[in-house]
């Protein structure tokens, strides 16, 4: 069959129902689901409360553009609740490239410049603005997708284990990043920078995190060149890493901020907030939507917002995530080929190496116990030599350690195959 993608090349699958944090294929085989399918089910799938949200509305009214439903009034107030103050202006959509398209001429409409600078290893879409803002990674080969628009630069972000600027004691020099970005600002965008685009995490290029100070010094450089801040959390967002916000663990508001994936729990639903003082861009960047934000849409994302409040599931992510990483740093100890655990909440990586000091990456060991942990019934997402995962915001611990038991059984089988 054509046209698969590579994560199903590497382990063809037909799955016919899910339930919860469980996934059943059309051979009755059962799967426990690290994957949020793609960081989308956050509350598992099927959630009774949202199929319900959305049959109502499937039943009842399906679709009206851009006019105001009963259920998007009550979506916009619960957003304006949950989003810290002065983000309630709200654009619908219905997939992330498009919102962090309509972001990128926000930004424009706001500033009356046209320039972007996002980082190496980000990833905001497939569209072609979106694709120049990011790049794709699979393994040690780099797709840089299509040819890059003018007037978009990227630069380095920290990457805590893999520092390119480090202080004396060898740790990473955040301070080191801030100036690089000044000075290239100043020198290569000349005046024209409208907004720098960043994930608050990243989450292809394999869970990662940058230093606490990082943020909030970015949001400082910004508010000093006069430079948008861009927040594209269409992964990382909506609780997924223990907080509303992804940004929010480090106290910073973005001027711009992208939501989408687990928005409406496998619903496609996106959104695009920018700060209330920057309202009437939203007039002129052409916003509207021929899917986003009808009623289907809107019920599935409320319903969402809800079950996270009702469930107390930002608590549970960030408990049981604590726990996990503690198993994590534990399987570091153990075994030769995992050079570093990282993550927050339930956005997690264990990065493999083929030596600890040299921390050359090994991908092929990636792959390999990628395939290994899915045949143990652990369907979850590939990405080279950094295991992502992923599981459902309502995954208790129990669940949590048998899919790191899964994990490291198949990394011991790898390891043994290669002779450590």
């Amino acid at each position: 069959m054509r046209g698969l993608s590579g994560q199903v090349n590497l382990f063809p699958v037909c799955f016919e129902s899910g339930h919860g944090i469980s996934l059943i294929d059309s051979d009755g085989n059962r799967y426990l689901d690290f994957s949020s399918g793609i960081y989308v089910t956050s509350l598992g799938h099927c959630h009774p409360k949202i199929s319900e949200a959305i049959a109502h509305w499937a039943n009842r009214l399906m679709n009206m553009h851009d006019f105001t439903t009963p259920v998007k009034e009550k979506l916009m107030e619960k957003m304006a609740a949950i989003l810290p103050k002065g983000l309630t202006s709200i654009q619908l959509f219905s997939d992330g490239a498009t919102a962090v398209e309509a972001g990128i001429r926000a930004a424009r409409a706001i500033t009356g410049k046209h320039e972007f600078i996002s980082c190496f290893r980000d990833f905001h879409g497939k569209t072609m603005a979106a694709v120049s803002c990011g790049q794709m990674i699979r393994g040690d080969v780099h797709s840089y997708g299509p040819t890059r628009a003018p007037g978009f630069y990227m630069v380095p972000r920290p990457d805590p284990y893999r520092p390119i600027w480090t202080k004396a004691d060898g740790s990473l020099d955040t301070d080191a990043y801030i100036r690089f970005y000044e000075q290239f600002i100043q020198e290569a965008t000349v005046g024209n920078l409208a907004a720098f685009v960043l994930e608050p995490a990243q989450g292809w290029a394999g869970s990662i995190f940058p230093p606490d100070d990082f943020f909030p010094k970015l949001r400082q450089l910004c508010d000093r060149l006069g430079v948008l801040l861009f927040d594209d959390e269409v992964l990382a967002g909506m609780g997924r890493t223990g907080e509303w916000l992804t940004m929010n663990h480090w106290n910073v508001v973005p001027d711009i901020v992208t939501f989408g994936k687990s928005f409406g729990n496998g619903f496609p639903v996106t959104a695009l907030v920018v700060k209330d003082e920057y309202a009437e861009a939203m007039d002129k960047i052409s916003g509207s939507s021929s899917y986003g934000g009808n009623p289907m849409a809107c019920a599935a994302a409320l319903a969402s917002l809800e079950v996270i409040e009702e469930e107390g599931l930002l608590e549970n992510v960030r408990n049981v995530s604590a726990k996990m990483m503690v198993r994590m740093r534990e399987m570091m100890d153990r075994h030769p080929i995992i050079g570093d655990v990282k993550g927050k909440g339930f956005l997690l990586g264990i990065e493999l190496v083929k030596d600890k000091k040299t921390k050359e990456p090994f991908a092929k060991a990636g792959e390999l116990v990628y395939q290994k942990a899915f045949r143990k019934g652990l369907a979850w997402i590939p990405a080279g030599h950094i295991l992502r995962m992923s599981p459902p915001l309502i995954t208790d611990e129990a669940y949590a350690m048998m899919g790191l038991e899964i994990i490291e059984e198949a990394i011991s089988e790898v390891e043994k195959e290669y002779g450590y």
